[in-house]
C-alpha cells in the first residue's frame, strides 16, 4: 500500500494556513503525494451540514491510496462524510489529532456535530490504518473523549503529555509524528 492522496481537515476557528497543516502538506509533497487542505465553510460558526457536505466532496471516492488527516472538529466531520459514501470502498489511513465524537464540555457550539454519532464501526472496517493522537493536557478535548474515539476506531494511540490542543500557539507548527506515520505507508 502506498499513500498517494492526502486530505487534511482543519478544525473549529482554523484555516488551511494554521498550525501544522501547511508544513505537513509541504513535507508530503516531497514524496509525490497530492495533498489538499480544504477551507471549511464559516470556521468561526460551523454548520454541520455545510461542513459534512464539503468534506464528502473533498473525499470523493476513497481508496487504499487515500489518507485522511484531521484536527479536532475535522475528525468527526470526516467520519460523518465517510458515512455518506456508498458502495464498497477502502481507505488507506485515517489519522485523528485531538479527535472526538462526543459533545465537548468546553465547546457546546459544536454539539450539532455529535448529536448523531457517525458510523465509526463502518469506517473502521474499511480503513487499513487508524491512529489517534491526543494530549494529556488538551483544554478542549478531554482525554477520555479522544480515547473513546480511538477505541471505536480500533486505532493505535499516541499520547503527548503536554501538547495542548496541537495548535500553533501550543508550539505545533510542525507535527513530525503524523508525517512519519504517513511516510511509513508511502
Amino acid at each position: 500500500m502506498s499513500i498517494e492522496r492526502v486530505i487534511v481537515f482543519h478544525g473549529y476557528q482554523a484555516s488551511p494556513s494554521d498550525h501544522w497543516f501547511g508544513w505537513l502538506a509541504d513535507e508530503l509533497a516531497t514524496t509525490g503525494a497530492s495533498v489538499r487542505i480544504p477551507t471549511m465553510p464559516n470556521s468561526d460558526d460551523p454548520d454541520r451540514e455545510s461542513w459534512v457536505a464539503q468534506a464528502a466532496r473533498e473525499i470523493g471516492a476513497p481508496d487504499e491510496h487515500t489518507a485522511i488527516v484531521t484536527h479536532s472538529l475535522g475528525g468527526v466531520t470526516a467520519l460523518h462524510a465517510l458515512d455518506r459514501i456508498d458502495g464498497d470502498w477502502t481507505l488507506g489511513a485515517f489519522i485523528a489529532v485531538a479527535g472526538f465524537v462526543q459533545p465537548l464540555p468546553e465547546l457546546p457550539p459544536l454539539d450539532a456535530f455529535t448529536v448523531r454519532a457517525p458510523d465509526v464501526h463502518r469506517t473502521t472496517s474499511r480503513t487499513v490504518y487508524r491512529r489517534v493522537l491526543l494530549s494529556a493536557d488538551d483544554p478542549f478535548v478531554p482525554v477520555d473523549h479522544a480515547l473513546t474515539l480511538a477505541r471505536l476506531l480500533d486505532a493505535e494511540t499516541t499520547t503527548f503529555p503536554s501538547a495542548g490542543h496541537f495548535l500553533g500557539r501550543d508550539g505545533f507548527t510542525r507535527l513530525p509524528h503524523v508525517l512519519a506515520q504517513l511516510r511509513a505507508r508511502a
